[in-house]
């Protein structure tokens, strides 16, 4: 999804999203409220405004604390869904078959961040273990992202 499509979710959720001159990190979400770091590539913002709907979807309160374990389980929670939004299993498998050869290549082409691609990897590392089979194909994640068609 392009920042495009996610300004339309968010506003189809109430939500009103503004690009600010924040400090302290790229986004924050309060009650209705989305702010944006200005300056941030479409492809960043898009990657920022996908985690703010992600706490949307998923947490209550505030959860800036992550030294509280449920905090940090929110905040989990909340990038967890911002990477299936905007990546999935499938998403990966869909640059495998497109050609993507490497994680840069791959991030190119899902419209993401190098950084991104590489959290929502060890998130699903974290959630699937060391791989996880997507329709006829098998997701290796250790020792490195690694993608074979079964046999």
């Amino acid at each position: 999804m392009t920042y495009e499509d996610l300004l339309i979710e968010a506003e189809d959720n109430s939500l009103v999203v503004k690009e600010k001159p924040l400090r302290a990190n790229n986004g924050r979400i309060k009650g209705n409220r989305v702010a944006i770091r200005k300056g941030l590539t479409e492809i960043e913002k898009a990657c920022v405004l996908a985690e703010e709907l992600g706490h949307h979807h998923t947490t209550v309160g505030n959860i800036l604390d992550l030294s509280d374990a449920q905090n940090a389980k929110q905040e989990r929670q909340a990038r967890l869904w911002a990477y299936n939004k905007k990546i999935g299993l499938k998403g990966i498998l869909d640059a495998h078959q497109h050609g993507c050869r490497d994680r840069y290549e791959m991030a190119e082409y899902l419209e993401v961040t190098d950084a991104f691609l590489e959290d929502a990897v060890d998130c699903y590392k974290d959630k699937y273990g060391e791989f996880v089979v997507v329709d006829n194909y098998i997701i290796y994640f250790i020792p490195n992202l690694m993608i074979g068609q079964m046999i």
